[in-house]
């Protein structure tokens, strides 16, 4: 004798399957976010519908109460995936004030609406390139607000005309940023640089450093090399230190991130990497150079012999002044001039 249908155990199996997938369509929106959601792959951003980087920062208020804040959400709700960059108009420090009213003196900025989950310092070696601050702080802010950081940004220059020297004013910034607050992550930045998709979370792995800015335009969204640790990369403080910090040595631009990359290699520990769909950056300048600006030989450097005693422990400079501006602190520093024998 046969059960009735509504009986059958495979019957309501299949019911309950058919509930589910119906389920499963309504939530993911298609069938095929189904199927991605069931294999754990993740979705690749759809970069042809990208959105204005000041979408939902209207949706920021202080609480009203006077109670304790929440804790921010773990993911936070304000994110919008791609964004729509342009470099075409060059916008003014009163209009980018304007449009981050929650940004305090110093380029330092908290949640009005919960309490932050991470803090990070945002360092950026600068020399007399106002034109391309204008448009990193114009897109780098709301970009960190609707990832509901705790953030200050850190301008650090050397005075005068001499060479520049990158690693050693990053060095420079993270010891002076660390004076003011405990931070869970310092993010060195290029200031020529500006993220595409604001699911690259400026925080840091918690075991490596992370280089950030893995897929770049102007290399056609691949790395220019394997070791390749320019542009944008996240460490903490124990990552920084345990490295001894960046090279004081390298004076103009290029070799020492080949060095920092075997630092961290002699250190014990390895680079991991934002995923090349989320870590997608535009370059100001892109026209220019079609080779591997950031390369250069590094004969005259011995890391392996040199790594412990050049860097944090090594650093010397004078601070000339800390000071607070709307949008960032600025530090000048005399570090000095290139060595005869450099």
């Amino acid at each position: 004798m046969s059960l009735p249908r509504v009986e059958n155990p495979w019957f309501l199996l299949f019911l309950l399957a058919f509930q589910t997938i119906f389920i499963l369509i309504a939530y993911q929106g298609n069938l095929a976010g189904v199927f991605r959601g069931l294999s754990g792959s993740p979705q690749v951003p759809d970069f042809s519908k990208p959105h204005d980087v000041y979408t939902n920062l209207s949706l920021l208020a202080r609480r009203p109460t006077e109670d304790a804040l929440p804790y921010c959400s773990a993911r936070s709700p304000l994110l919008v995936g791609p964004l729509i960059i342009s470099f075409r108009v060059l916008p003014s420090e009163r209009k980018i004030i304007k449009k981050n009213p929650f940004v305090q003196s110093g380029g330092l900025y908290r949640p009005p609406h919960c309490l932050a989950r991470y803090k990070s310092a945002i360092l950026v070696a600068y020399s007399n390139q106002e034109k391309y601050l204008h448009h990193l702080l114009y897109y780098i802010h709301p970009f960190l607000q609707r990832q509901q950081l705790s953030y200050r940004i850190y301008l650090i220059q050397q005075v005068g005309n001499g060479t520049f020297n990158r690693a050693k004013l990053l060095n420079i910034g993270v010891r002076e940023a660390l004076k003011d607050e405990d931070w869970d992550c310092l993010l060195l930045h290029d200031v020529d640089l500006v993220p595409e998709n604001d699911y690259n979370l400026y925080i840091c792995d918690e075991y490596y450093p992370k280089h950030m800015a893995s897929a770049i335009d102007k290399f056609h969204y691949n790395l220019p090399y394997k070791s390749f640790f320019g542009g944008v990369s996240a460490l903490t403080p124990e990552h920084y230190m345990k490295m001894n910090g960046f090279p004081n040595t390298y004076w103009g631009s290029g070799g020492e991130n080949d060095d920092i990359a075997t630092r961290i290699q002699l250190a014990g520990m390895k680079i991991v990497r934002t995923p090349s769909h989320l870590g997608r950056y535009k370059m100001m300048n892109s026209k220019k150079e079609t080779e591997e600006p950031w390369r250069r030989s590094a004969s005259r450097h011995n890391t392996r012999k040199t790594w412990k005693d050049d860097g944090m422990n090594s650093l010397e400079f004078k601070l000339l002044s800390k000071t607070k501006h709307p949008l960032y602190t600025n530090i000048t520093v005399d570090i000095g001039y290139v060595p005869p024998f450099s």
